[in-house]
């Protein structure tokens, strides 16, 4: 019996839902991902833990590619087998996972897509082509991922709520040799200090002995995925040994100035080698936004009147909001975008830094990410009316589009015990 279990992740962005699984113990044997900048923080993330993904034998930027280019599968197949001793024929491969780019259902990204129908948007399509990649490689489970609003999408305005979920539903149904369930989790309850409502799709292969997950039926998806666990940590335990008192806006800090205190900072301190960053060690991605004296003034009444912005620094663009130092009865009420311009650090009147915003979503502080830190307008949405889809993912949009890592491990954990 083999002890590894082998996952391949397709649109897998920058790498959470890859990194939550991996710490549940799969091991990522191919993964796709267009933008450049999300499959170079992706990869350069790996190279330790499974340097052959870096082959281009074992990564591929387009799906299209994958389910275009005739032989691809079984070269895949035929590479499987030689580096990993696992056949595709023999159905042997354990889990594909996916989230295609949701910016057209999301409620952010449709406001950003300049009134395009959804049936317009290319990457609206592309669970069609996670479907025909699952079809052919037949794993032992399957994992569809996406935001909330596909739940209630129209193709085009005249269309009927909910009917491309639908869509959607019917191309992994249609696999044959499936049992599919789905719900709507929130990453909260799964440990993520932020809310995140997801939609996830899991099929399961008709050979697989379900016994193990009926023992401990969770009741969510028919027992499919988790149940939750309700130990999201509060933002002060998770990012307290981060704040600097004397940080100086545009500056950076490259060392930890404090000592791991509680235990996820413990956590997320721990490098591979299995050691905790001690005070002093290497601190990447703490570099404080340099803010005008307008924005400075409005972060810092805000802070210290309950988030009230006064009506002179009101905006037009959207409702800054302060976080809560701890999140109270309710649990967590944010949700981590791909602008980190949304929140104000709960002691100090700034955004928070790329490796707090990483944090948020689960990310241990050795991971490393790619591309520019922000940008903005058309180098960040695109143009989908004038044909023009590609788009820049800087380091917060990769974070904030990532599947937290919290989630994904808790999903994997739950996947390990019927494989």
């Amino acid at each position: 019996m083999k002890s590894k279990k082998f996952v391949v992740d397709l649109f897998a962005g920058c790498g959470g839902l890859s990194l939550g699984l991996e710490k549940a113990g799969f091991h990522t044997i191919f993964v796709n991902e267009l933008n450049k900048d999300a499959m170079s923080s992706y990869l350069k993330n790996r190279e330790q833990i499974e340097p052959r993904l870096l082959s281009p034998e074992f990564h591929e930027n387009d799906i299209k590619k994958i389910v275009t280019t005739r032989g691809l599968i079984k070269k895949m197949s035929d590479a499987f087998k030689r580096e990993f001793n696992i056949s595709i024929e023999n159905g042997e491969l354990d889990l594909v996972v996916g989230g295609p780019p949701c910016q057209g259902f999301s409620g952010i990204g449709h406001r950003r897509s300049y009134s395009v129908d959804k049936e317009q948007l290319p990457s609206n399509h592309l669970f069609q082509d996670m479907a025909w990649v699952v079809n052919k490689l037949k794993p032992k489970i399957f994992l569809f991922e996406n935001v909330k609003g596909l739940l209630s999408a129209k193709w085009n305005p005249s269309g009927t709520k909910g009917e491309i979920f639908e869509d959607v539903l019917d191309a992994f149904r249609s696999i044959k040799g499936y049992r599919v369930e789905h719900a709507l989790v929130l990453a909260k309850d799964y440990g993520a200090p932020q809310n995140r409502p997801r939609v996830l799709v899991v099929g399961v292969r008709n050979d697989i002995d379900l016994k193990p997950w009926e023992k401990i039926n969770s009741g969510v998806a028919n027992g499919f995925l988790p149940a939750p666990t309700y130990d999201a940590p509060d933002l002060i335990d998770l990012l307290g040994d981060l704040v600097d008192p004397k940080f100086e806006y545009g500056g950076v800090n490259t060392a930890y100035l404090n000592p791991a205190s509680t235990s996820v900072q413990k956590l997320l301190r721990t490098g591979l080698d299995g050691k905790v960053s001690p005070q002093g060690s290497i601190l990447t991605e703490q570099e404080y936004s340099k803010h005008s004296d307008k924005v400075i003034e409005k972060f810092t009444y805000m802070l210290k009147n309950n988030g009230e912005i006064p009506p002179h620094l009101q905006t037009k663009k959207f409702a800054q909001r302060v976080l809560p130092a701890r999140w109270g009865k309710v649990g967590p009420t944010i949700t981590a975008t791909s602008l980190a311009d949304d929140y104000v650090h709960f002691s100090q009147a700034r955004v928070l830094t790329v490796r707090e915003w990483a944090r948020l979503q689960g990310f241990p502080d050795w991971y490393q990410f790619a591309g520019s830190r922000t940008t903005g307008g058309l180098r960040r949405a695109g143009n989908p009316k004038e044909g023009v889809f590609d788009r820049e993912l800087p380091k917060y949009t990769q974070i904030g589009n990532a599947v937290p890592v919290y989630l994904a491990e808790k999903v994997g954990l739950h996947f390990q015990k019927v494989l």
